[in-house]
C-alpha cells in the first residue's frame, strides 16, 4: 500500500461514484490494498453533476499529461476501469496506485506517494487532453 504524503483536494462526477462504488463492492476487490486507497479517494472527494465538472479535472476515460517531478519523467495516460487497463496503449486501471492518485486532480494539482518498492513519486497534472464531461460524453 502507497503512503500518501502530500493529499491534496480532489474532485469527482456523480457518475464516476456510482460506478466506482459499484466496483468497489465486488467480492475480490473489497479488502485489497489498492480498493482501499480508492475508498479513501471517494470519501474525501468534492462530488459535482457530471454537467459541473470543471474542464480541467481528471475524471474516469480522461486522457490525462503528467509529469513525475523527483525523476523529470513526462506521461500521457488515459485512466480507466480495471478491464480495460492497457499498458501498450497507456490506459491505467483506477486501481493502481498511479491511476487513484490522478482521479480528481485539477491541472497543476501535485501529489506525492511511494510507487510500489517505496520509491518516492510526485506527479503534477500538466494537461488534459481530453475528458468525457467536457466532450458531452457524460454518461460513457
Amino acid at each position: 500500500m502507497h503512503a500518501v504524503q502530500s493529499v491534496p483536494p480532489i474532485t469527482l462526477s456523480s457518475f464516476d461514484v456510482l460506478r466506482l462504488e459499484k466496483l468497489l463492492q465486488s467480492p475480490a476487490l473489497r479488502r485489497t490494498p489498492s480498493a482501499l486507497a480508492l475508498v479513501e479517494e471517494l470519501d474525501r472527494a468534492r462530488v459535482l453533476a457530471p454537467e459541473n465538472m470543471p474542464g480541467d479535472v481528471v475524471t474516469m476515460n480522461s486522457t490525462v499529461l503528467c509529469i513525475d517531478e523527483i525523476s523529470g519523467e513526462q506521461h500521457e495516460l488515459t485512466l480507466v476501469f480495471p478491464p480495460d487497463a492497457d499498458v501498450l496503449t497507456r490506459k491505467v486501471s483506477v486501481l493502481a496506485p498511479v491511476g487513484s492518485a490522478l482521479l480528481g486532480l485539477a491541472i497543476g494539482q501535485v501529489i506525492d506517494w511511494q510507487a510500489p518498492g517505496g520509491r518516492p513519486l510526485r506527479v503534477r497534472v500538466t494537461g488534459i487532453r481530453y475528458q468525457p464531461e467536457a466532450a458531452g460524453h457524460r454518461h460513457r
